[in-house]
């Protein structure tokens, strides 16, 4: 009865998705669903995105949290359009979420939609949004087992970026280890190795970015 439940609820959610995707197409929107643990860094590593990009494409944020508005506060600090959504408790955003966010944004006069996912490496993988791919940022400091451990995550995502790669030094992560396994999981993935700290591996990031809206 719970399998037959969850088919229902994802079979629900996959059709809003498949309406979102359809506006998104009409009105040239490349809509991008950001995840990652909590405390991986994807608000600072959005932070410097847009501090690179926001002068180039248009560029409105969609943030997602259980309960505060912490996190779209500095995002409009740097001038973007951000539109909060609290799950109060949730541990994902869903289709029909983004689609009641959506109708507060004037979809035509954006490039790139930002959503950034409630912290977490399981639910968020589960649940189409609407997206044109997923990213995933996983921080050094989680250790280099993630991958193996939440695999679908790491599968689903088009790109994944180390992100604190500056304290390298300071934890016993292996990174070669950590490569092979996402390459194992999905043979095609970008990785990017960042550190919002030391500006490492922003400009590439941000970079392939640019193109990815540019060829919409």
């Amino acid at each position: 009865m719970e399998i037959k439940l969850m088919k229902n609820i994802l079979g629900a959610n996959d059709e809003v998705a498949a309406q979102n995707r359809k506006i998104f197409s009409e009105r040239g929107v490349v809509v991008m669903n950001l995840m990652g643990s909590p405390g991986s860094g994807k608000t600072t590593l959005l932070e410097k995105t847009l501090a690179r990009l926001a002068d180039k494409i248009k560029i409105a944020v969609i943030e997602g949290d259980l309960f505060t508005a912490k996190d779209a506060a500095r995002i409009e600090k740097l001038g973007v359009e951000v539109i909060q959504i609290n799950t109060a408790g949730g541990c994902h955003l869903d289709a029909p979420m983004i689609q009641k966010a959506c109708a507060s944004l004037n979809l035509a006069e954006i490039d790139f939609l930002i959503v950034e996912n409630v912290g977490n490496l399981v639910c968020p993988a589960e649940f189409d949004i609407g997206e044109n791919f997923k990213a995933v940022v996983l921080s050094i400091t989680e250790g280099d087992d993630k991958p193996l451990k939440y695999p679908l995550i790491f599968k689903e995502s088009e790109v994944t970026l180390l992100n604190k790669i500056d304290l390298l030094p300071f934890t016993n992560f292996d990174l070669k280890s950590a490569r092979e396994d996402l390459m194992t999981l999905h043979p095609s993935i970008k990785i990017f190795e960042t550190s919002c700290t030391k500006e490492t591996g922003l400009d590439e990031w941000c970079d392939w970015l640019l193109k990815k809206v540019e060829a919409r």
